[in-house]
């Protein structure tokens, strides 16, 4: 082949990949997409990500279709995202357990979250609740630090285990407040608020979908909420930051990931499908009844948020030299 043919043939083959990656984009999705959710059915993550999904397939034209894969706190499924084909047909639900805290308390974690994951789109914040068991005379977050003050080690919080949103929750408040509460883990959060109804535990952190009934029906008394504004859900809860406790801020929260490798325009397209599908009143009024605060945001914002979480939380649990159960 001569200089000037093997030039032509060069150049027809780069030009014949360049028109290639808008057309996979154009066609995107051409089959049913999997969508890991690595959370049991039924509970918060998994009522999230299917109404997203069912967004997702009624403007995208193709399934969506979950599959829940639970356990070893969330990193089975997030294996199984991880280990994909990164051509956009499985994506799947990230959150502050999987993508932040597992690389603290698992010590063979079979993913490295910012190596193998691609973020797309964070959807979801969800607020706790501090609550205080009745018997003990509090009313606000001032009064509760200045009765931990006045107690040093006697008040006891409950939380739904090690390296939970509801331990690091109380961790975070007792080096912000300079008090000293011991923790006291649970397997599951109704553990801890049933001894809390009773007396046994003095407060806790939790995620209001766990602690909102007993909040309302006054069981429990709900003195604030973990997040930088009020809930929508608990207007009349203060945060903890404006009841004394500047800059405090936990959340757990989700978002939409994918392997890492997926094409940039897929990534883009998935980004705006899954910002519109937040922004419908489907979606919107039934994540709000359950006290959950929508979010949305660029891949490039979510990723950064990441990283801020892991530096937030690693400091944290260095600091309170929290280990695994």
């Amino acid at each position: 082949m001569s200089k000037i043919a093997w030039a032509i043939f060069v150049a027809t083959t780069i030009f014949a990949g360049a028109i290639a990656v808008p057309s996979i984009a154009a066609d995107y999705p051409a089959r049913p997409v999997r969508f890991i959710v690595p959370a049991a059915p039924g509970g918060g993550p998994d009522v999230i990500n299917r109404l997203i999904a069912i967004e997702l397939t009624r403007q995208m034209g193709k399934q969506f279709i979950i599959d829940n894969r639970p356990g070893a706190s969330g990193s089975i499924g997030t294996e199984i995202i991880a280990r994909a084909a990164p051509d956009g047909y499985t994506i799947g639900n990230g959150n502050s357990t999987t993508l932040v805290t597992n690389r603290f308390f698992l010590s063979k974690l079979p993913y490295d979250s910012d190596r193998d994951i691609q973020p797309i789109a964070q959807h979801v914040l969800t607020p706790n609740i501090l609550a205080v068991a009745l018997s003990l005379p509090v009313k606000s977050v001032q009064d509760l630090t200045e009765h931990a003050r006045k107690n040093p080690g006697k008040l006891l919080f409950a939380s739904s285990g090690n390296g939970s949103s509801a331990h690091l929750s109380g961790e975070l408040f007792k080096r912000m407040t300079a008090t000293q509460v011991t923790h006291l883990p649970y397997k599951a959060a109704q553990q801890g608020v049933t001894d809390m109804i009773g007396g046994q535990v003095h407060f806790m952190f939790d995620n209001v979908s766990s602690i909102g009934t007993h909040v309302r029906s006054g069981r429990v008394r709900g003195i604030a909420i973990s997040t930088a504004k009020r809930s929508s859900a608990y207007p009349e809860l203060p945060t903890v930051a404006e009841s004394g406790v500047p800059n405090f801020e936990v959340t757990a929260w989700g978002g939409i990931v994918a392997p890492t490798g997926v094409a940039r325009n897929i990534v883009n397209r998935l980004n705006s499908e899954i910002n519109k599908a937040l922004a419908t009143s489907t979606v919107k009024e039934k994540v709000d009844v359950l006290g959950n605060v929508l979010t949305s945001g660029t891949p490039e914002e979510f990723a950064a948020f990441i990283k801020r979480e892991v530096t937030k939380w690693a400091e944290v649990i260095k600091g309170a030299n929290i280990k695994a159960d």
